[in-house]
């Protein structure tokens, strides 16, 4: 978590996304394969072709199974999104809720969306554990930035982990509250740019690392395996590695 007068925690990652269960036999397995051979077949040819068909030039749409083998099969049949390349689809769904904001303020910051993207992702469990206020609902804090002395806007308190001497240690703080996403990557981005101690995680375009280590250096967390974490997380989205 991050805060105005820069200490910082981080987030506990999210549990591995547990395997997918197969699918029970087609009756009793007889003739699956000649069924996942058509089924393929015409996956191909709409992703080969677009969603047109072929003899009227209307839009159409994969039937049900095939669909539903277009999401599974993941390696068997090309697709070029990164959900089909191993993403959890809860992940891609998050990345793709941010996407716009992540580019206006990477921009701004010099830097790649990815990383932007990244540093939201590693800081709200890629979104499935944002920061909430008293009645429940999300505080829209993606970035975890705490609400200093010198914060006049809405906040909310939660438990987190500071770091002291290397040791964690589990506190509640008070962090701010945005009415939307926007104004989350709005004050981010400010923050980031107005204080000069970040100076080190501006213009450091696709190098996740120096954006990062820009970031730890400036104080961002107090976590020291802050700055690892988030490199790796931003260079999965970079596309090296699951």
């Amino acid at each position: 978590m991050r805060h105005a007068d820069w200490s910082a925690t981080t987030i506990a990652p999210l549990a591995p996304t547990g395997a997918t269960r197969p699918t029970a036999a087609l009756d009793g397995g007889a003739g699956f394969g000649r069924l996942f051979t058509d089924l393929q077949g015409e996956v191909a040819a709409y992703i080969q072709h677009g969603d047109l068909d072929s003899d009227t030039g209307a839009a159409s749409r994969l039937n049900a199974e095939a669909a539903l083998l277009r999401l599974k099969t993941g390696g068997m049949i090309a697709d070029d999104s990164e959900a089909a390349q191993g993403r959890p689809a809860e992940q891609q769904a998050f990345l793709d809720s941010i996407a716009p904001w992540a580019r206006s303020a990477a921009a701004q910051l010099g830097v790649a969306p990815e990383l932007v993207q990244a540093h939201a992702a590693l800081e709200s469990g890629w979104g499935q554990r944002p920061l909430r206020t008293l009645d429940g609902a999300s505080s829209h804090n993606l970035f975890g930035i705490k609400a200093g002395a010198s914060w006049e806007g809405a906040s909310s308190t939660s438990n987190t982990t500071e770091y002291v001497n290397g040791a964690a240690l589990n506190t509640r703080e008070r962090f701010r509250a945005y009415p939307d996403a926007a104004s989350a990557f709005q004050d981010y981005t400010r923050m980031l740019l107005d204080n000069p101690r970040y100076r080190g995680a501006l213009n450091t375009g696709n190098d996740a690392q120096a954006f990062a280590q820009g970031l730890a250096r400036g104080g961002y967390a107090t976590d020291p395996a802050y700055a690892t974490k988030l490199a790796q997380v931003a260079s999965r989205l970079q596309g090296g590695g699951q």
